[in-house]
């Protein structure tokens, strides 16, 4: 790992151990308010098939989506980068498995997973670390495993010295669908749907339009 790859991950942690009381109290119930979002969640669910493994919840936070993967019948567990998040996930859900990790080097074997959901969770990640973390994806999945992948559509990058009600230091990046197909696709993931939404309420301030996607590592071939 490069001296910057580090520096950004440490500032992430530190940013989230930070805010992570109350991001747990303001995040969660925005979660539910996106029907949009919502309906791919249960797409993704459709889609992953039984038997194939578990469900990673990487970058998972307070551990909300974690919750409704389970509640959508799937064996779902949750990542995070935090420990403070991780704490907050456990208080929130104690019958959950949740641990401290980093997406750039997942402890995990390989071709352990039936499906990962990074719901917004790479929107810290430069640009040249982010063909690592798909390719940590397409590492852990089964053959045929899904990822659904949520993010903020743009050309910036957005420095935050507040959020959450703390003085803290995190840089956001939003991205064009084109980027994250073409870094999703050379890490080896195939793109099956993509759904560009517009911004709604309170997203109008200070967000722009919104992608959700769901890619597929190619199944193998029959023997």
């Amino acid at each position: 790992m490069t001296t910057d790859q580090s520096s950004y991950l440490q500032s992430t942690q530190l940013a989230y151990d930070t805010a992570a009381g109350a991001y747990a109290e303001m995040i969660p119930p925005l979660f539910g308010r996106d029907p949009y979002g919502v309906a791919m969640f249960g797409a993704f669910a459709d889609l992953v098939r039984e038997g194939a493994g578990p469900v990673a919840d990487l970058g998972c936070g307070p551990g909300h989506a974690t919750a409704h993967l389970r509640d959508l019948g799937l064996t779902a567990f949750g990542v995070d980068l935090s420990p403070k998040m991780i704490a907050e996930a456990r208080r929130a859900h104690p019958d959950l498995r949740f641990e401290e990790g980093s997406m750039t080097a997942l402890d995990l074997p390989d071709d352990s997973l039936g499906g990962i959901v990074s719901w917004y969770s790479t929107v810290h990640t430069p640009p040249e670390v982010l063909p690592t973390i798909f390719a940590e994806f397409h590492r852990v999945l089964a053959p045929g495993g899904h990822v659904l992948v949520g993010y903020k559509i743009g050309d910036l990058i957005r420095h935050l010295d507040h959020a959450y009600g703390h003085d803290l230091s995190l840089d956001v990046y939003w991205r064009s669908p084109e980027e994250v197909e073409g870094c999703l696709e050379a890490a080896g993931l195939a793109v099956r749907a993509h759904l560009v939404r517009e911004p709604e309420g309170f997203e109008r301030a200070t967000q722009g339009r919104q992608g959700t996607l769901v890619a597929q590592k190619p199944a193998a071939p029959p023997v």
